[in-house]
């Protein structure tokens, strides 16, 4: 505890600052100082709790005058205090201690020697302050509106090299060479119209997007959007077909392998049994691989269904690329699980997913200089156009702003925090539940 009397000639009140025993080291006796705080009482003894504490560099010359300046007046003739900062606070750490420390930062020198990481033609164009100003601004601004542009700064400061960094990524893939798959238009058409309803012209584009994006020396890089229901899997089993129909470069036998990705075990089982029904026809090898166990399809004994395999085995048959589709979870990016020609990557709901753990299927190809896989990120997550460019800019974009006929509207709807409307959300899953149930 830190223990202060401040006084002034009306008479003087003690300060105490608890857990805070740096105060004791910034004071010192006869400082003129400007305090803000709570006043407490102890037995009948009033103090300052806590007060914020500046040093003041020059006194009141008039009677009536105020340490802390003109104050303007609010509508209504409430007073507007100083702006001071406050910051995440923890036992120990007060706002208070941030200040005076930041403080004895800037007064160090250290903002003179800074490099703007933002060219000067940027910051003008956007009227931006600078580095120096910005942080002067964020910790001690004057007014409201040098807080706003600092915080404007530092906004636009993280989002402009989020974009710089996939620039440099997208540039990278652009100088190593992919697998280049090449397919009829009518063998895709053939394969699209099996599908137990009609394809939109929004799956066809984005279909025609993808396989135009294979074709190049160079590995594709694309995200695709759409609603639940809107007909994701479809585009992404067409495209699939193409490249395990395709050889190797080199070879008349053997397929290119697709690894599809999904951030949990039950969406992962969803899609390998979806991935079934699009190539039983085939007779294509298809397996699973979660961190509860692995399947196969198709079962020898069971030709239209699967068979739960061991791990050890699966991965073997990937290694040796006799299974030219594999679904899984996290496990697909473990060092263990080895392809022999990874051509294509889909990763299915891509905002549950970095940027490393794509990396992490481009380095399966590296360690045997084998081109890198495409790659094709997919979400239902309605991110506005010029926001997925911005945070994914490293993609180009594929919208699927279509429903298949005969599809019932997807109904979203907020679910505000309090206890009666969590009540009544539980009732409709309840009453859903029943009436599946009766069903």
């Amino acid at each position: 505890m830190s223990e202060a009397w401040i006084e002034d000639e009306s008479g003087k009140i003690k300060a105490v600052w608890f857990h805070q025993p740096y105060i004791a080291k910034i004071l010192h006796e006869g400082m003129f100082v400007r305090a803000d705080g709570k006043i407490s009482d102890r037995k009948s003894e009033l103090y300052m709790s806590n007060p914020k504490i500046e040093q003041v560099t020059k006194l009141p010359i008039g009677v009536g005058d105020s340490l802390f300046g003109d104050l303007p007046v609010q509508a209504g003739g409430g007073e507007v205090h100083s702006l001071y900062p406050v910051y995440p606070e923890s036992k120990g750490v007060t706002s208070n201690w941030f200040y005076h420390t930041i403080q004895k930062i800037f007064s160090s020198g250290i903002l003179e020697t800074l490099n703007d990481p933002i060219p000067e033609y940027i910051l003008n164009t956007y009227n931006l302050p600078t580095l120096k100003t910005a942080l002067i601004w964020i910790h001690t601004p004057q007014k409201q509106e040098h807080a706003l542009a600092a915080r404007k700064r530092f906004a636009f400061e993280e989002i402009f090299f989020i974009q710089l960094e996939r620039k440099i990524l997208r540039r990278d893939w652009a100088k190593d060479p992919a697998f280049k798959i090449e397919k009829q238009q009518s063998e895709i058409d053939s394969f699209v119209k099996r599908f137990p309803f009609e394809a939109t012209n929004a799956q066809k584009k984005a279909i025609g997007q993808i396989m135009s994006d294979m074709n190049h020396t160079h590995a594709m890089s694309r995200l695709l959007e759409g609603d639940v229901g809107s007909g994701k899997t479809a585009v992404a089993a067409s495209t699939v077909f193409a490249v395990t129909t395709s050889r190797p470069k080199g070879q008349n036998f053997g397929a290119l392998q697709t690894a599809y990705m999904c951030p949990t075990e039950i969406l992962a089982k969803q899609q390998f049994e979806s991935f079934i029904k699009y190539f039983t026809y085939l007779g294509i090898n298809i397996g699973l691989i979660t961190s509860s166990g692995c399947k196969k399809f198709p079962s020898k004994v069971k030709p239209e269904g699967w068979t739960d395999i061991s791990r050890t085995q699966l991965l073997k048959w990937i290694a040796n690329g006799e299974i030219p589709i594999v679904v899984g979870t996290h496990s697909l990016i473990s060092k263990t699980v080895k392809f022999k020609h990874l051509a294509y990557v889909i990763i299915d709901e891509q905002h549950r997913f970095g940027t490393s753990q794509r990396q992490k299927f481009f380095k399966k190809n590296e360690p045997d200089g084998k081109p890198n896989p495409h790659l094709l990120s997919m979400t239902a997550t309605p991110i506005p156009r010029t926001l997925a460019l911005t945070i994914y800019g490293d993609l180009d974009l594929s919208l699927l702003d279509e429903m298949p006929a005969g599809r019932k509207p997807v109904i979203t709807e907020i679910v505000l925090p309090d206890e009666k409307s969590r009540l009544e959300t539980y009732e409709k899953i309840r009453a859903e539940l029943l009436k599946k149930q009766k069903d």
